[in-house]
């Protein structure tokens, strides 16, 4: 079984110190060994699910630092990422109804 590493590392803040997690086995550890009781919830599960795929070959690497990252974000180990605000789209005009329809339905 060889380890998967993350394409970017995950830095965690714990009580004892930051932490650099960089790959799937490393999350492992970390995930049994460091995570708060209370945060061990539905993305914590599934990041070491995601985590243990990749070290099967089951999955890539991008899907288990992805489900770590998220888990991370909802126990409060990292910041949440800051999303740049969705740029507006120009409503789409909708001409006229066709002539042969009404409110009413069908004439």
């Amino acid at each position: 079984m060889n380890d998967v590493w993350f394409p970017e590392p995950v830095t965690l803040k714990f009580l004892t110190g930051p932490r650099n997690v960089a790959s799937s086995f490393e999350a492992l550890e970390c995930l049994d060994q460091q995570w708060p009781e209370w945060a061990r919830g539905r993305s914590w599960r599934a990041a070491r699910r995601a985590c243990r795929d990749a070290l099967d070959g089951w999955r890539i690497a991008r899907d288990a630092h992805k489900a770590f990252l998220k888990a991370a974000r909802r126990a409060g180990l990292v910041p949440s990422a800051t999303r740049s605000p969705r740029k507006s789209r120009a409503a789409r005009t909708i001409g006229s109804p066709r002539p042969e329809m009404t409110f009413s339905g069908w004439q």
